[in-house]
């Protein structure tokens, strides 16, 4: 799926809605724990449930990692639903990788190339500070994303993220700078969080055309309206991230309809915000 595909798909759905799968074993509905499959049957309903309101899912990978072997066989098994839903859905590895390049080669087979793992995610969020030998091979399966981290939303991206350099360039505009020459609009998006809406004019001034992944509208208390203020083009070109506020809002038997609720509560407020952008 490239640029205009991505955005095709929000025009045909009137949403720029993602919904992170942060399917947490421990939070998930008591009664799910009698399944076979108690994550893939939390997903399985909340995938159901939310998608005519959403474009994207985002599957945290950590939450299936830490399950081993069984944590993996949910994960397959909700890729699996996923992709019968075929080009009516944008996936994105939530992983964050980076290492040095032979390695990022196999991080990029291991979600990417079906033949060789069993998935074919349309994304995958990588970490940039290793440089561009580290980025590059997840930029070389034709219709595959990179997702950088650029501007996070959690309180230590303070550490590093502002920092600024001699001239006194803030350290996620030099991020910003150097990595959007490494591929392209078609493959490559950034992570902005929403916690952080007024600094979105200065991303744009930087990277007007890329897609941005949006974390932090929702539980984190994020802006939808400011985000879309400051942060939307004339391709839409953001991608708005919500876990918790969706799969947990609710605990009981009615957690895959108050999911539905909730996330058809944020499809009509983006589609508000398309029409007011001109977008539809």
């Amino acid at each position: 799926m490239n640029h205009q595909q991505l955005f095709e798909l929000i025009r045909r759905k009137k949403s720029f809605l993602c919904v992170g799968l942060d399917s947490d074993i421990n939070k998930i509905p008591k009664h799910l724990l009698e399944s076979e499959d108690p994550v893939f049957e939390f997903n399985r309903q909340i995938i159901e449930a939310t998608i005519d309101y959403a474009v994207a899912f985002k599957p945290n990978l950590a939450f299936y990692e830490s399950r081993g072997l069984s944590g993996m066989q949910s994960l397959e098994k909700t890729m699996r639903l996923l992709q019968s839903y075929s080009d009516n859905v944008f996936t994105i590895a939530d992983a964050k990788r980076g290492d040095i390049g032979n390695t990022s080669t196999q991080y990029a087979r291991a979600v990417f190339d079906e033949a060789a793992s069993g998935f074919s995610f349309d994304a995958i969020t990588v970490a940039p500070y290793m440089g561009e030998d580290s980025v590059k091979p997840f930029l070389e399966f034709p219709g595959k994303w990179a997702i950088i981290l650029a501007l996070t939303s959690n309180k230590g991206a303070d550490d590093f993220q502002f920092f600024r350099s001699g001239d006194g360039t803030p350290l996620f505009r030099k991020v910003l700078a150097t990595t959007k020459h490494w591929g392209s609009i078609d493959n490559t998006m950034y992570v902005v969080g929403a916690t952080r809406a007024e600094m979105f004019e200065e991303v744009r001034k930087i990277v007007p055309d890329h897609f941005l992944l949006v974390p932090g509208v929702g539980a984190q208390g994020g802006s939808l309206s400011e985000v879309t203020r400051y942060g939307m083009n004339n391709h839409c070109g953001i991608l708005i991230n919500a876990s918790r506020s969706i799969l947990f809002a609710s605990g009981d038997c009615d957690f895959a309809a108050k999911a539905s609720e909730e996330a058809q509560s944020m499809q009509k407020e983006m589609q508000s915000l398309l029409e007011q952008h001109k977008l539809l």
